[in-house]
């Protein structure tokens, strides 16, 4: 069973078609696992409506923001917006505040459809 069903935005997907192909298969791995479990090791609640997928690769902590989509009856979308590598304990501020600008563009543009 899954929980959601996670999708890329752009910046995510050039995030991780960037990393090298064992780092980029542990973040789908991750996600993918993530989806059937919910487990909030790999993928938690950041700061309100910004979560965090975590996978961890050879030292590097590879980190995509996300949001929740539930406006579909037919299925739950995670939404990722975009990635970077974590170097310190604390989640840079910019980084939420690029992830809540993605989603509030993101669901702006879902009205006008």
């Amino acid at each position: 069973m899954r929980y959601f069903v996670t999708r890329f935005l752009e910046e995510a997907d050039d995030f991780v078609s960037k990393l090298d192909q064992k780092s980029a298969n542990k973040v789908f791995y991750n996600i993918d696992l993530a989806e059937q479990t919910n487990d909030q090791k790999l993928f938690k609640k950041l700061k309100g409506e910004i979560w965090e997928f975590k996978s961890k690769y050879m030292g590097n902590q590879n980190r995509l923001f996300a949001f929740w989509d539930k406006t579909e009856k037919t299925e739950t979308l995670v939404l990722a917006t975009h990635g970077f590598v974590k170097k310190t304990q604390k989640v840079p501020q910019k980084e939420i505040d690029k992830a809540e600008r993605i989603r509030q563009e993101y669901f702006k543009r879902r009205k006008k459809k």
